[in-house]
């Protein structure tokens, strides 16, 4: 059954959950918050729904917020704020007048979508995804496009479109990628939630440079996303945001019936788990790959510690995965860009080019052409991964992990104007984790829990089996409440 604004407004179920939750928000300690900028999505949620503000309200500070912040971190690839204006004047829903943005990767009917990408000039978008109508239909007001990498293919948001977006922590690095728009957006305060998706780290990655949460749902949880020749699919969406309430809320509101799905209920999650753990901690990348640096590896050492503190079960194990698995992945995402190309060519009639697509983009269709005779052995080798995590699963309930090898590198580290060898280079050196839930098609979770020496967030991973998003969501919210986050704030905020 689809979550329509009507359904979510009458229904004595989820829907009168979220909205009881979000007047709970209101009597928390972000009471007493005088900037808007301040406030989650719930909280915000709240105040439109007692009066105390209005959603234009809302809306408009949004909108001055964009104007003023956007100018340093450059993470808006389209505004729409005068449809903002008009939508907020109508709006219903359990989000209702809630700002936000949605990524640049999918369309909004009559908005312009650039996709990250010179090849699609003057393209506005036709008939949206169902996850973007939905999400809309929970009340949220879109402000416009976040910008991403081009067609989400790395790990920071710097294309040659749009140029690069900053991190709102310090200007000089990176927010990640793909979703380095609407994590910058969120951490810089302009609005409290933005729509994210997670091909290969791309909710999580920004979350862990931008000091955001982020949750990659498992496969199948959400409503469907674009239709897609490729056998496997790797993209979740979801959002990013400041609070686990707030994930919490859109993770189930958004979650498919079981009966479509075919996963366990996804009920909401309001207050920390109760049950104790089996952790295991992963500090090598699958196949013994790369190791984190030493300030990342303090940082979830730290954690798990952490963890242990709250009686959790915790012990080292290693993924049960060789080391081939980067190089059956980076097949897979080669595929990837050689099918976005080849469908550019059918549809303008013109060769793929340097003009149009960045060297990035061209490098990993070159390497799918050069080495298409191995695709179906190395598909075959990611279609098992599903069931070699689910037998790990059986001995530990959740895995903490890096997020990435680094902490946020610097603006240009991996520019999209980079050669194709230098860049999958330096992209294979900073990501190794992220990827294997995407292929399992796992949950897995960013949090926000550490800071490196140069003041840059360090996010921690939390991975779970398949369908188990409320252990995740609720050792969110016990790690939330033992490591409060809260209290730190960008050098650029509100």
């Amino acid at each position: 059954m689809s979550l329509t604004r009507r359904h979510l407004m009458q229904s004595g179920g989820l829907g009168a959950m979220l909205l009881t939750a979000a007047g709970a928000c209101s009597r928390s300690d972000q009471k007493q918050a005088d900037n808007l900028a301040d406030l989650d999505a719930a909280e915000t949620a709240a105040r439109i729904k007692s009066g105390e503000i209005s959603a234009g309200e809302a809306v408009g500070a949004a909108i001055d917020r964009a104007e003023r912040i956007n100018k340093e971190i450059n993470a808006i690839a389209t505004q729409t704020f005068d449809t903002a204006r008009e939508d907020a004047a109508d709006v219903e829903g359990v989000m209702a007048g809630v700002p936000t943005f949605i990524k640049d990767l999918y369309d909004v009917t009559g908005v312009p979508s650039g996709f990250g990408s010179r090849a699609f000039p003057g393209y506005v978008g036709g008939e949206q995804l169902p996850f973007v109508t939905e999400f809309i239909n929970l009340g949220v007001v879109s402000l416009g496009k976040s910008t991403s990498p081009e067609f989400g293919l790395t790990a920071t948001t710097e294309s040659i479109a749009t140029g690069a977006t900053r991190n709102p922590w310090n200007l000089d690095y990176s927010t990640g990628g793909s979703s380095g728009g609407a994590a910058a957006l969120v951490a810089s305060g302009v609005v409290p939630i933005a729509h994210a998706t997670d091909g290969g780290g791309s909710i999580r990655i920004p979350a862990s440079c931008c000091g955001t949460v982020g949750l990659k749902v498992s496969r199948g949880r959400t409503p469907r996303g674009e239709p897609s020749d490729m056998p496997l699919s790797l993209s979740t969406h979801g959002v990013e945001s400041r609070t686990m309430r707030d994930t919490a809320a859109v993770s189930a509101a958004m979650a498919r019936p079981s009966a479509e799905s075919g996963l366990p209920p996804l009920e909401l999650v309001t207050a920390p788990l109760k049950e104790r753990l089996r952790i295991a901690v992963v500090m090598d990348g699958p196949g013994g790959g790369y190791s984190a640096d030493p300030a990342v590896k303090e940082a979830t050492e730290s954690v798990a510690a952490l963890c242990a503190d709250l009686g959790h079960h915790v012990e080292e194990a290693v993924f049960p995965v060789d080391e081939g698995f980067s190089a059956d992945f980076s097949l897979y995402w080669a595929a990837i860009a050689d099918q976005v190309m080849t469908s550019w060519e059918q549809a303008t009639g013109m060769p793929r080019n340097g003009l149009a697509f960045e060297p990035f983009t061209l490098g990993l269709a070159e390497v799918f052409q050069a080495n298409q005779a191995g695709f179906q052995d190395a598909l075959a080798r990611l279609f098992a991964i599903e069931n070699v995590m689910a037998e790990f699963h059986q001995n530990y309930d959740v895995i903490l992990s890096p997020v990435l090898c680094t902490p946020p590198p610097e603006i240009g580290y991996m520019d999209g104007a980079l050669d194709y060898e230098t860049l999958i280079g330096r992209l294979t050196d900073y990501v190794q984790y992220t990827p294997l839930y995407n292929v399992s098609g796992a949950p897995a979770i960013s949090l926000p829990l550490s800071m490196s020496p140069e003041g840059l967030p360090i996010g921690a991973m939390f991975g779970a089996a398949m369908g188990r998003e409320d252990l995740l969501i609720g050792l969110g919210f016990e790690m939330e409440e033992a490591r409060p986050w809260a209290g730190r704030k960008p050098a650029v905020f509100g």
